[in-house]
């Protein structure tokens, strides 16, 4: 498999990277709230990472993968693997825990293609067409309808709210920093970098703001199996591939996708029904991603 991306033919399993992206990322919005009944949030995540961690020194012994060439490059991985691991992932779970409801952190989060698309002309040098912002005011709608037609947006935690918005900040800051200075790496060699860095942080905060307490049983072992393979390997992987090998701006317009499929994945896993209304936002975020992703 080729992951070196650019110039170069584009390997297949990059038309496929989209779909796989929002079924991992977005299934795991209800799993990681499942894992939240057992276990506090930055011990959730310290536990994830040390468990990814596990699972890659292995295959990183067999397979002895390239190491990054500077330590600028290698820099650059641990950059990202903070602000997407850290800042993005940490900060929503401490809001979560403050008491902010999912909608609100999902409105929030939702700003993201936009901040991107505002800031992408500066820094990345990227420009989106006018029907890339009409796909992207689209989705946004779209993404609201779901969220309005699901939750009852009442007063919400003024700390847990500021944690929401330094998130957004922190995965938009990841997405650009990615696109800017982020080259190829072998995924074992990336993900052992950034997953030491998650583990790295939220470890000792969860040792000193924490019980540490963990209620196992076997929902437990399943959701933290997921959290592992598909949200931490898979999905972040893609997720980086993407970013470097299309447009910013298109691929964080995927992120208005997640909110609606998370909302369809919380019907099984955990009996939170989909309102008709929803169903129609569900087809304005699809058409405004559509549109925001179509090459000019």
């Amino acid at each position: 498999m080729r992951w070196q991306t650019g110039a170069m033919k584009r390997p297949i399993w990059l038309a496929a990277a989209p779909v796989i992206f929002l079924l991992l990322w977005s299934a795991g919005f209800g799993v990681a709230k499942l894992g939240l009944m057992h276990a506090q949030p930055l011990t959730l995540l310290a536990l994830r990472y040390v468990l990814v961690l596990a699972a890659l020194l292995p295959v990183a012994l067999v397979v002895r993968p390239p190491l990054p060439r500077t330590w600028r490059a290698a820099a650059d991985v641990a950059v990202v693997g903070f602000l997407i691991q850290v800042a993005y992932f940490g900060l929503c779970y401490v809001a979560f825990k403050s008491g902010v409801s999912a909608g609100a952190v999902s409105i929030i989060v939702c700003l993201q293609p936009i901040l991107v698309a505002l800031a992408a002309p500066g820094l990345v040098g990227e420009t989106l067409s006018r029907r890339g912002w009409l796909g992207l005011a689209l989705g946004l709608a779209g993404s609201a309808v779901v969220i309005l037609a699901r939750s009852k947006i009442a007063a919400e935690n003024p700390f847990g709210l500021a944690c929401t918005v330094l998130a957004l900040l922190g995965i938009t800051a990841g997405t650009l920093y990615e696109k800017k200075y982020g080259v190829a790496h072998h995924p074992v060699t990336a993900n052992l970098i950034q997953y030491t860095v998650g583990a790295a942080f939220t470890l000792p905060l969860a040792i000193a703001t924490e019980s540490l307490q963990i209620q196992w049983d076997w929902e437990f072992v399943w959701v933290m199996a997921y959290l592992v393979i598909g949200n931490s390997l898979l999905a972040l992987s893609l997720l980086l591939a993407m970013i470097r090998a299309g447009a910013v701006s298109r691929v964080s317009a995927l992120f208005y996708l997640v909110p609606p499929l998370s909302a369809l994945f919380a019907w099984p896993l955990l009996g939170e029904v989909m309102p008709p209304l929803g169903w129609l936002g569900m087809a304005l975020a699809a058409t405004g991603v559509a549109m925001a992703s179509r090459k000019a």
